[in-house]
């Protein structure tokens, strides 16, 4: 039998002992079941069918007549083959929508994001909505350290709490940046933690091709798979960021054309902030964000047709007197919901997010939390990132915070539970028990649902003020803070054959010998 052979069997068997919803080693975590929810409701719609219209022939008039740059010779090369008009002696392309349209045919409506452990593979699309984890912080926060620049401590720590909580679905990114490793080789070690601490589905950062060079060939050892297998179905995803207004920067588009080459999975998400780098108005915002958007899946699909693909949408607004940005405002829901409009308008699954810009975990971290998430879920989002643990904007990943967030999501997948009504959960014998004005406490429907009738929250605490006094009175962060560590403290990574172990350990010791992204 040959290494590839062994590894597939090795990583067969390890998925059938890893169970979708083991909770093992989470400190006697209370916790739903692991599960992908899917919506049981009609999506919201902001716009009505002819403002979708309007927004996307704006669209299309910004990506005809004004055009958008794309920075990298191989991007422009693609785009003039497939006769997308580039300025001659610049980087700006205009695209007839025609050229669009046939492109993005090409899109698949849904897909499924694969794991190392089968249990915890991805559906993409239809009403399917999966949560991810905060990414890109490039500090983190708790209550014993207070603020601080990420960690490689902090950063595996972050990725144990993903692969413990059953309601964070996938890895959205590094979910603390380990400021603490060299830039040119800290891909490695982060995406081998995203194969041996977790079992999920994990991102890999576009900063050039070699970085997702690196991270597909390590997701190829990880899942045991030979070259031909790797390009057989999706593994990894990355999120590429325009450079609002009308920019696609050099990185970027190097990760756009590796992973669509390797059929993985691109989402492309416009940061257009309106009032900055968007029009002040969401309608301008929303025209600006669909144009590109769909230059950059188109360019996904140039270079691969079926590649999967995501419209991501983060438009949001500006602090006018600041220009600080404002997450989980009401123009921040009402562009999420617009979005979902917009992507379910070319059959492309959509991505939030689950933004806030509070500065600590407070009551404006909840409500504009809720906010975005309410977004996110009645526009019917697909992949939301940032599900739990982000803070300022962004700008930290908080410890507390992801606990809070866990409750809210595993709250929001309850909500997105379909409602049972049949003969036994109707209770009518349950009535006729007790009859007018007596109570259910005692009643045998209710005695047999005594565990199991409703949503038993981790952080909620629901004893009236005295007996809440004299337990302590801890307040909902100090609790998160208390059950976060307890998690990490009885965290055990899932199982990984040791000859996988050892081939990604071998690749990250010899690239970083050679320099890693720098030796590019």
């Amino acid at each position: 039998m040959t290494r590839d052979a062994t590894r597939r069997r090795a990583r067969q068997g390890a998925g059938a002992r890893a169970g979708a919803g083991d909770s093992r080693g989470t400190a006697g975590l209370k916790q739903l079941p692991w599960r992908v929810p899917e919506s049981p409701y009609q999506p919201l719609e902001v716009l009505t069918p002819e403002q979708v219209e309007m927004i996307s022939d704006a669209a299309f008039r910004i990506l005809e007549e004004i055009g958008m740059d794309f920075l990298h010779p191989e991007a422009l090369a693609i785009l003039a083959r497939a006769g997308a008009a580039v300025t001659p002696g610049s980087q700006r392309v205009r695209f007839d929508r025609g050229l669009i349209r046939q492109a993005l045919a090409s899109a698949p409506a849904q897909f499924t994001l694969h794991a190392r452990n089968p249990a915890h593979d991805l559906p993409i699309g239809g009403r399917h909505i999966a949560f991810g984890s905060v990414a890109s912080a490039p500090n983190a926060s708790d209550l014993d350290g207070g603020r601080r620049p990420g960690s490689y401590r902090d950063y595996q720590n972050f990725l144990r709490l993903s692969q413990a909580f059953n309601v964070v679905h996938f890895v959205a990114g590094y979910p603390v940046e380990p400021v603490d490793l060299h830039p040119a080789t800290r891909h490695l070690d982060c995406i081998r933690d995203c194969l041996t601490l977790t079992d999920k589905v994990f991102h890999a950062y576009s900063l050039g091709r070699t970085r997702i060079l690196d991270a597909l060939e390590l997701v190829r050892l990880g899942h045991g798979l030979t070259e031909a297998e790797l390009l057989e179905a999706p593994r990894l995803f990355t999120i590429v960021n325009t450079s609002s207004p009308l920019r696609l920067d050099g990185p970027m588009i190097e990760g756009v054309i590796e992973m669509a080459r390797h059929n993985q999975v691109v989402a492309i998400t416009p940061f257009t902030l309106s009032g900055a780098m968007s029009p002040a108005t969401l309608a301008g915002a929303l025209a600006q964000q669909h144009a590109e958007a769909m230059a950059g899946l188109a360019l996904a699909q140039l270079v691969n047709p079926g590649a999967p693909v995501i419209y991501g949408g983060f438009t949001s607004n500006v602090d006018m007197k600041s220009g600080a940005p404002a997450f989980g405002t009401p123009e921040y829901t009402r562009a999420a919901i617009a979005g979902g409009q917009l992507a379910r308008h070319l059959r492309i699954p959509y991505r939030s997010s689950n933004a806030n810009a509070a500065n600590c975990v407070d009551v404006q971290a909840a409500y504009e939390s809720q906010m975005s998430l309410w977004g996110a879920v009645m526009g019917q989002a697909n992949f939301v990132m940032h599900g739990a643990g982000w803070l300022e904007g962004g700008l930290c990943a908080s410890f507390e915070k992801f606990v809070l967030d866990a409750e809210m999501l595993q709250m929001m997948s309850e909500v997105l539970s379909p409602l049972e009504v049949s003969e036994d959960s109707l209770g009518f014998e349950a009535i006729r028990e007790v009859g007018p004005g007596g109570h259910f406490f005692g009643a045998a429907h209710t005695l047999a649902r005594y565990e199991t009738a409703f949503y038993s929250p981790m952080l909620s605490d629901w004893r009236n003020f005295e007996t809440w006094e004299e337990a302590g009175s801890e307040t909902a962060t100090q609790r998160a803070n208390r059950l976060y560590k307890a998690v990490l403290a009885d965290f055990a990574p899932p199982p990984l054959d040791p000859a996988i172990r050892e081939a990604l350990d071998d690749f990250v010791l010899r690239r970083t010998a050679e320099g890693g992204a720098e030796a590019a």
